[in-house]
């Protein structure tokens, strides 16, 4: 079953005109007949009337105000059963086929069912869903007790997107007995003793056995109402009641942790989305995709098995106290099918806006004849600001915008050539930081433009702040710098202000609001929905949906695109393009300067030895993402873990940036000593013209 932990994104608070009536008629529900078919020691789990009046509301506003606006019909319906199965067993591991074949019949009625405030249907395919865990707990348990013949000779296939239903019992355990020979193999091979291994097995599948009895109306209610919110897009999404206070603690920046997005997907946590400033990203070695398969407490506290744990419990193991020590063990997905557990050790912070200050640092290149150039970097993690001393009108409220105008002069003042602005694994933030900072660099003018859920454009223009830079600059982008980061981007782009250099970027250009279920149901504590209501444009009129902003100097990525970005999700919006806005590009780098310095990185491509160990790098990082399939059989697993190893080199693209996630950085760096390849691209790309 997938589950999100929602991010701290940028949402504005609406009230849309709607108003909720309680509708007299019965809404269609299922006989009871069908919910007698439990017979078992299990609970039945059905709605209460609160789930009606939330699933009417939800649904409406979905269907009427949502920026794709398309009406919730039979052929949604069709989409949102399907979601919803995907949601719960996508590697078809739990249902069988027959079970698949019983709920086909409401394929085409969720919507009329929906749109009645009844989630019956979602409540009953639930509860088989429980007891098929149940079974399957008992069946694997006994697995595991029979024991594994590691010396037969089979592989498994860690990719099941293209498995059908199993027909029986029987198959689904062949394929779990794969599974948990790998799981086994994978921890035989770390050194864990056979008799440890086994009894954590076993006390996992006894934890899934009380987790199972713990699940409650809301859980269900929740997985069901965002099969539909994720049918429109995926950054649409109903919180329920405690979720929702975790968001709204989350803005008020109160939470202590390692600063990580966390989802669950096939029993195992997943590393979504890593903060800048916290601990997760000074640490440098966590990255979208990893798996978290055990957390520990302290220096000294013994790792608990957090596979198939649920996801509220794994974050409350995570979160503690600040200062306090939180280990992890983790399957890092650059090492693919193979990956070795790894162990990472953060102390807790609180995550803030403000510690994810902007910071500099000079560059210092020596030409060929022995002259020496500075090249000023400010890396920039997010785009925050402190929105209650901007509204108090204070002049130097905390803000991207004001800490990078007061490190361009503290660079200019040492005499820098040019500027390069780091927006890797920014993950964007305030649209009016993204809009304010891009005003540094360029006159008066747009920057970006909205269009709404009514066709409606709004063009964003620089107000407030005025330029302060206009020199030579480089902005550095890679696939996880998305949103305000794009706009960015993408306006000194479309300006000619600077050299775009790097990685395709995410492709988030959707604008979400925050919609209080309260108010229109009109009982306190009823959740929030998170609803796509417009989006982003360049002031070219391309939208950064779905393709990001393609760099001038275009770098591979270590992450596959079909695995990180936008393009991720089967339901996200496409792109495409509206008019564009009036502007004039300022030609600081001309079309065919633009293809001269394509033809200087090829050249460095051929003669520098950190770009050709760059692109090794990537091209490896991305082939053990690909390999899916594993050898179960002890001796060939052992063989193909230690080639994988001997092909990795000691120093690879993500020990290259550890240095630039942690606190304690050089401020003047010779070029020479720098270890970022990016960086040191960035810097001969920008001295060359």
């Amino acid at each position: 079953m997938k589950r999100v932990l929602i991010a701290l994104i940028p949402l504005s608070l609406v009230f849309l005109a709607f108003k909720y009536q309680q509708k007299q008629t019965s809404s269609p529900t299922l006989p009871a007949q069908v919910w007698e078919k439990f017979q078992d020691t299990l609970p039945v789990i059905r709605p209460g009337e609160m789930h009606q009046k939330r699933a009417r509301v939800v649904s409406e506003m979905v269907s009427r105000y949502h920026y794709r606006q398309i009406p919730l019909n039979d052929s949604m319906s069709s989409a949102i059963f399907d979601m919803y199965l995907k949601e719960l067993d996508e590697n078809k591991l739990y249902f069988l086929a027959s079970d698949i074949e019983d709920f086909e019949q409401y394929r085409y009625a969720l919507d009329d069912h929906l749109l009645a405030g009844d989630v019956s249907v979602g409540f009953y395919i639930f509860n088989v869903y429980l007891r098929r865990n149940a079974e399957r707990i008992q069946r694997n348990m006994h697995i595991i007790r029979q024991g594994f013949d590691f010396s037969k000779d089979e592989v498994y296939d860690r990719n099941r997107s293209q498995a059908k239903w199993a027909q029986s019992m029987t198959e689904l355990d062949e394929a779990w007995r794969k599974v948990l020979k790998d799981q086994f193999l994978t921890s035989k091979l770390a050194g864990e003793a056979d008799s440890a291994i086994q009894n954590r097995l076993i006390k996992r599948y006894e934890r899934l056995q009380k987790s199972i009895m713990q699940t409650n109306a809301e859980d269900i209610f929740s997985s069901y109402l965002n099969a539909l919110a994720h049918t429109y897009d995926p950054h649409t999404a109903y919180l329920s009641p405690i979720d929702a206070d975790n968001f709204r603690s989350s803005m008020r920046r109160s939470l202590e942790g390692i600063g990580a997005v966390l989802s669950t997907e096939n029993d195992y946590v997943i590393i979504r989305e890593v903060r800048p400033g916290g601990p997760a990203y000074k640490s440098g070695k966590l990255h979208p995709n990893d798996k978290i398969i055990a957390v520990a407490q302290g220096d000294e506290g013994e790792f608990v098995d957090v596979v198939g744990w649920r996801l509220d419990e794994v974050v409350q193991m995570i979160r503690g106290p600040r200062g306090t020590v939180v280990r992890l063990l983790v399957l890092p997905a650059k090492d693919g099918a193979n990956a070795k557990p790894m162990e990472v050790r953060m102390v807790r912070e609180k995550i803030t806006f403000e510690e994810q200050s902007a910071q500099k640092k000079v560059i210092v290149y020596t030409d060929n004849k022995g002259k020496k150039h500075k090249v000023g970097v400010i890396q920039v993690p997010a785009f925050y600001i402190n929105i209650e001393e901007y509204q108090q009108g204070k002049p130097d409220y905390k803000s991207t915008t004001n800490d990078v105008r007061r490190l361009i002069g503290e660079l200019q003042a040492e005499g820098i050539e040019g500027l390069v602005i780091d927006l890797r694994y920014n993950g964007g933030g305030s649209l009016k930081e993204a809009i304010d900072l891009t005003s540094l660099f360029i006159p008066r003018g747009p920057v970006v433009q909205v269009k709404d859920v009514d066709g409606k454009v709004r063009v964003n223009q620089t107000e407030e702040v005025t330029q302060v830079y206009d020199g030579k600059l480089v902005v550095l982008v890679n696939r996880l710098s998305a949103s305000a980061s794009e706009i960015f981007s993408g306006a000194i782009q479309d300006y000619r202000r600077g050299l775009v250099i790097g990685e395709t970027t995410f492709g988030k250009g959707t604008v979400q609001s925050v919609i209080d279920l309260a108010r229109y149901i009109g009982e306190q504590n009823q959740g929030q929905l998170n609803i796509t209501l417009a989006k982003f444009y360049r002031i070219s009129g391309e939208s950064t949906q779905l393709k990001g902003v393609t760099p001038d100097i275009q770098l591979p990525s270590f992450y596959p695109e079909d695995e990180v970005g936008e393009a991720s999700y089967p339901t996200a919006l496409p792109w495409d393009k509206i008019a564009p806005a009036s502007y004039k590009t300022l030609n600081f780098l001309s079309e065919k300067t633009i293809k001269q310095l394509q033809k200087q990185y090829d050249k460095l491509v051929q003669e520098k030895e950190y770009m050709q160990k760059l692109l090794s790098d990537i091209q490896k990082t991305r082939e053990r993402y690909k390999r899916t399939t594993v050898s179960l059989n002890e001796s060939k697993r052992k063989a193909e873990m230690e080639t994988e190893r001997e092909q990795k080199d000691d120093d690879e693209i993500e020990s290259n940036n550890t240095q630039e996630n942690s606190q304690e950085k050089p401020k003047v760096v010779d070029f020479s000593q720098e270890k970022d390849a990016y960086l040191k691209l960035a810097t001969e790309m920008l001295l060359s013209w």
